[in-house]
């Protein structure tokens, strides 16, 4: 594979989107199928459910985030963002293409907590799944936050856990309880990957996890093998305020979420991240996160892959030649880049069906393609969904090898401003870190096959109860910046010095950016003309500028004197 040599040189490649205007719409992408689509989910509801009460089945609030593809089913994550999900993990066929299927309760509904107060968080239930995941030994890795209603009151549930399902028998033979001392007050696990990279043949749980927190900003490491777990963090993590809001068509909406999209490269050994609120897109090796707990003032060695067009989630790796599949949310596409060489694409430029892509994966019963699964979720975030439309799709795409679509020049373009430092990622020489017992915390909850039995039993084991109305009115960190706190002033106001981000320092050698690499990053910024209003001269003006600044003294005599001094005299 080719490599290249480190450079801080900024090297811009646009990709064109494929696809044609017609009548003033882009034409569907003829390599985008549609697998599966919902205008709003439904359930296969046991007989004595409460499905007119709100808080316990409300289709305007429930929407699609995580998929993962097996062999002939399709697993969706529906989390409980909102009141009214009645299950967190479903299950559809996937024998039918471009058909609504009713979700089936995944493992069944005895996992299911909504509108039960008859549960432990010891039992096997499920709170809100974001995200999941399946190994090479068939089973699927159930993350779950323990958050509910995470975007109206925040209530903590149950503390976060994994429930690992064998999926040739639909039974747990796994429980990872996360021990507090990984949490901060208000995690939120959203993601996780499966490092299988140094697995021994035969031994399914010798493997890592890397889990994404994306309310208190941070990666989960988790060593299968050993049962340890321990917490990584960096600023590149942590969402950026310039990029709060979002904006797809006609909509925008601020949401301030932390790392989210979490893609791992089996080949290379390199974990992909990114936060909603930021353009660009970070790695860090597996070896960086295998190593252990940092030590006191040392910094995770993070690297800036580059910059994208606009915010985004889903992220996903081909296995076939290591391209990073992504999708910028405005541009409403999905793109890939290969890390080897270079090269960029579109694969599917759709205004329609990709305008909130979560979460995309790939299967090796499928090599040549991959899944996405798309929401308008900007609608049911802003509360102007349209129940008419189709607001959920599961969509299927050829991988990027040796990929050619036709385009049109008309098309609209994204960019991803990527840096050339793909030799960072092979042999990398980084010295694992000696693992300190004291911050490394061992558990090993595991629940067996014997304690979850296959027959169903014949009367519900637990009974539905009437929910009270959520409050709204309580603060939660999603929402804060929507509850009247002033928003923080963009960055060129800010960065009148300007001084570059520290993110964008991430590959360079020497720490820090050269003054080559600020003319494609910092705007030049020029002095305003003071606007008038009301007989008052107002502007903002940059620190060093020429201007005069009024001084008001009083003298001897106690009367107001007016001195004008130069401020060019006050630098000397």
């Amino acid at each position: 594979m080719k490599r290249f040599t480190a450079t801080t040189e900024l090297l811009i490649f646009t990709a064109i989107i494929a696809g044609c205007w017609c009548s003033g719409a882009l034409a569907e992408s003829s390599t985008l199928q549609t697998a599966k689509h919902w205008k709003l989910f439904t359930y296969n509801f046991l007989p004595h459910a409460p499905i007119h009460d709100l808080n316990f089945y409300n289709p305007t609030n429930v929407l699609a985030t995580g998929i993962a593809v097996s062999y002939d089913r399709i697993f969706i994550a529906t989390p409980k963002l909102f009141s009214g999900v009645s299950s967190t993990v479903n299950v559809v066929s996937k024998a039918e293409f471009g058909d609504s299927p009713v979700l089936q309760a995944y493992p069944d509904w005895s996992f299911s907590t909504t509108g039960r107060t008859d549960f432990n968080c010891s039992d096997l239930v499920l709170i809100s799944v974001y995200r999941m995941r399946i190994d090479s030994c068939n089973r699927l890795w159930l993350l779950d936050a323990g958050v509910s209603r995470s975007l109206e009151d925040y209530e903590i549930t149950c503390p976060p856990k994994i429930l690992i399902i064998d999926l040739n028998t639909d039974q747990v033979v796994r429980r990872v309880d996360f021990p507090k001392e990984i949490l901060r007050g208000e995690s939120l696990f959203t993601n996780l990957v499966i490092d299988e990279t140094t697995a021994k043949h035969g031994n399914c749980d010798d493997v890592f996890a890397y889990i994404s927190d994306t309310v208190e900003p941070g990666i989960i490491v988790y060593d299968s093998g050993r049962d340890v777990t321990w917490r990584v963090s960096h600023p590149a993590m942590y969402p950026d305020p310039d990029f709060a809001q979002s904006e797809i068509l006609n909509d925008r909406f601020i949401l301030m979420d932390g790392v989210v999209g979490l893609a791992f490269d089996q080949k290379l050994g390199v974990l992909y991240f990114q936060p909603l609120a930021t353009d660009r897109l970070f790695s860090v090796t597996r070896e960086v996160l295998r190593a252990g707990p940092l030590a006191q003032n040392d910094i995770l060695k993070v690297k800036l892959v580059g910059k994208k067009s606009s915010q985004g989630i889903g992220l996903t790796v081909s296995p076939i030649d290591s391209s990073v599949i992504f999708s910028p949310l405005t541009e409403t596409a999905i793109a890939a880049w290969n890390p080897s060489n270079n090269n960029q694409v579109v694969l599917a430029h759709d205004r329609d069906r990709l305008q909130f892509v979560a979460d995309m994966t790939t299967t090796p019963h499928e090599p040549g393609v991959f899944y996405a699964v798309s929401s308008k979720f900007h609608r049911f975030f802003l509360k102007n969904l349209n129940p008419n439309e189709i607001n959920n799709r599961i969509l299927r795409l050829p991988l990027p090898n040796a990929y050619s679509a036709p385009h049109s020049p008309d098309a609209p373009s994204i960019d991803l401003h990527t840096i050339n430092k793909a030799s960072n990622y092979f042999g990398s020489p980084y010295k694992p870190n000696s693992l300190d017992k004291s911050n490394v915390v061992g558990f090993g909850n595991y629940v067996y096959n014997s304690l979850h039995t296959s027959v169903k039993p014949q009367q519900p084991p637990y009974n539905y109860e009437t929910v009270g109305l959520v409050n709204f009115s309580l603060r939660n960190p999603f929402t804060a910046l929507n509850a009247g706190e002033s928003f923080p002033p963009r960055k060129e106001q800010r960065s009148n010095d300007q001084r570059p981000s520290y993110l964008d320092t991430l590959n360079s050698s020497e720490g820090a950016i050269t003054s080559r690499d600020l003319r494609y990053l910092v705007p030049t910024t020029a002095v305003p003309t003071p606007i008038s209003h009301n007989g008052l001269h107002t502007a903002v003006l940059p620190y060093g500028s020429e201007f005069s600044l009024r001084r008001h003294l009083r003298n001897t005599e106690g009367q107001k004197v007016n001195e004008t001094v130069d401020s060019t005299a006050n630098k000397q």
